[in-house]
């Protein structure tokens, strides 16, 4: 078979290590659903020239701002913007923020032409402010492109994408951060066990988690990251978390029993992505990516919306040279053993629950609403003092000593809206769980068991306005429209029963039994399986109460 033609700016025998090519020459198909199954098969990873021809019909394809740099543009502004500075000692753009060009298979000629577009997309985007990414997708398209100009080009129609709908790469600090907070959130559902791991060894698993694009966008190695980017530049952004998220799974596979330390898991992460051909090879990878039944994109959307909301409330919009902004009062950091005070959890046992909760309330110190030790055994006294607060944490100790609880997404005060009757209110996002005598989380059936709901057809086209609002004093501008029910087409109500609020009983969980219900004294309680859970009792079926206490979630710097 004839050599394939690689460029100037490619080391051959590099590439013909890393990737053989042995693949077709043509690609006839148009309809996305095909090349969607062809992307995800590998059709064109082996095949240099034809990669090279669907990367570029791809992005040709991407809908962008009118007026978008294009290869004319390089040839006119290179000469001015290089000068007669070497390529490889030019400066990087400050938006990388540090991150090192990865090599993969270019030369010293390949490395520095990087840098050299680098510059010119900073001089044609100055409104990019945060875009580590950035290096690791120029130097991969610099493989497959005819020149400079050409990788320019594409990487301006990747970058100037104006389709709402379609995100590709972050390119600011709020865009980035919120990110890592979502993949930590997906984290928390899809890979329970590798999170466990994560904040046993971690004291801000942030940290950990805010490495993710670092692992994709130049730790992986070329064949890796390619067969990433094709599927990526078919799919969107959905698929960098999916991938990630298979990374970890892996990463707890390999690693889980043998010995981690806190201050080289990151270290320990990126070791393993850089040799992950000694674990599994890229179709592997992607299966594992793929069989990983997420959220829809819309409701990623949400999470993702509802994350930069959180972080812009706080005041984290930009990186700071002299803190790192990642830093959130998470777990250790959050629950103070100096000030932390609770008759039915410890220290250690609330870390526990402080590390299950979404991202964007971990930014938050744990603040005691109500105990009944304090304010007495009174569910009218229990609805006064949680009223405002959105989310909530519920805990109960029964006089057996068993603890259990319930993470709660919404204001009580969503209760009155039903004119005193029993309403169901709430979203997926809440959870129940039981501490002593074992820890066991149960979380919306839904997360576990997606075959039971399909989205409905026009969901795709439903505002998201409610987290737009300017208006605070709606409780509906507090609440994520993150896992409402309305996006999904349930079989019955009984999947979403989260959570109701009458004046003599709080029932949490329905649909077959209720997987907590507290009557209007406080006294006694009952638990057992229900739909909305899928969980097993908490604790005894029917117990009495020896102390409610309810926690909400206060900013760090509100005193």
């Amino acid at each position: 078979m004839d050599s394939p033609g690689y460029n100037c700016f490619v080391d051959k025998d590099k590439m013909d290590a890393a990737i053989q090519d042995l693949g077709p020459k043509e690609l006839s198909c148009t309809e996305l659903q095909e090349l969607k199954q062809l992307a995800r098969q590998g059709y064109w990873a082996q095949s240099h020239a034809l990669r090279g021809k669907v990367y570029q019909r791809l992005i040709r394809d991407i809908p962008c701002r009118t007026v978008t740099p294009d290869a004319s543009v390089y040839s006119d502004i290179v000469g001015k913007i290089v000068g007669k500075h070497s390529s490889s000692c030019l400066p990087l753009p400050e938006f990388v923020d540090n991150t090192q060009v990865p090599s993969y298979c270019l030369n010293a000629r390949g490395e520095g032409a990087v840098r050299k577009i680098l510059l010119c997309i900073a001089n044609q985007f100055p409104d990019i402010s945060f875009c580590p990414a950035l290096p690791a997708v120029v130097a991969l398209l610099l493989h497959y492109s005819i020149d400079e100009a050409e990788c320019f080009e594409k990487a301006c129609r990747i970058l100037a994408c104006n389709d709402p709908g379609r995100r590709l790469i972050d390119q600011s600090f709020l865009a980035f951060e919120s990110s890592c907070m979502t993949f930590g959130d997906l984290v928390n559902k899809y890979c329970q066990a590798a999170h466990k791991l994560m904040v046993a060894v971690s004291e801000d698993v942030l940290q950990v988690y805010v490495d993710w694009q670092r692992w994709l966008f130049g730790e992986l190695p070329l064949c890796y990251f390619a067969r990433v980017f094709d599927v990526f530049l078919v799919e969107g952004y959905k698929v960098l978390y999916r991938v990630a998220l298979a990374i970890l799974k892996f990463f707890h596979k390999v690693r889980a029993g043998q010995p981690l330390e806190s201050d080289s898991v990151k270290q320990d992460i990126r070791t393993f992505v850089k040799d992950i051909a000694k674990t599994v090879s890229p179709e592997k990878l992607l299966e594992k990516a793929f069989a990983i039944r997420l959220f829809s994109r819309k409701e990623i959307q949400l999470l993702q919306m509802a994350n930069e909301k959180a972080l812009k409330q706080k005041g984290i919009t930009v990186k700071q040279k002299s803190v790192s902004l990642s830093k959130r009062q998470f777990v250790h950091l959050a629950v103070h053993a100096e000030n932390f005070r609770s008759e039915i959890v410890s220290v250690r046992e609330m870390r526990d629950i402080w590390s299950w909760v979404p991202e964007r309330f971990a930014l938050c110190q744990p603040l005691l609403l109500f105990s009944s030790l304090q304010h007495g055994y009174s569910l009218a006294r229990f609805y006064l003092q949680c009223e405002g607060h959105e989310p909530t944490l519920l805990l109960i100790k029964t006089t057996q000593k068993e603890v259990c609880g319930a993470y709660l997404s919404t204001d009580w005060s969503e209760r009155n809206k039903f004119g005193g009757k029993l309403g169901f209110f709430g979203t997926g996002e809440c959870f129940v769980f039981r501490l002593q005598p074992e820890v066991q989380r149960y979380e919306w059936v839904v997360i576990k068991h997606p075959e039971l709901t399909k989205p409905p057809p026009l969901m795709a086209a439903e505002p998201t306005a409610p987290l737009s609002h300017s208006a605070s004093s709606d409780p509906a501008d507090r609440l994520s429209p993150f896992l409402a029910a309305r996006h999904f087409n349930l079989p019955s109500k009984t999947e979403s029963m989260f959570m109701a609020g009458g004046s003599d009983c709080l029932i949490v969980g329905g649909g077959g039994g209720q997987a907590l219900y507290i009557d209007g004294d406080l006294n006694r309680g009952r638990t057992s399986h229900c739909d909305t859970f899928n969980n097993q009792p908490l604790c005894s079926e029917n117990f009495l109460i020896a102390a409610v206490e309810a926690w909400g979630f206060q900013d760090p710097d509100t005193h």
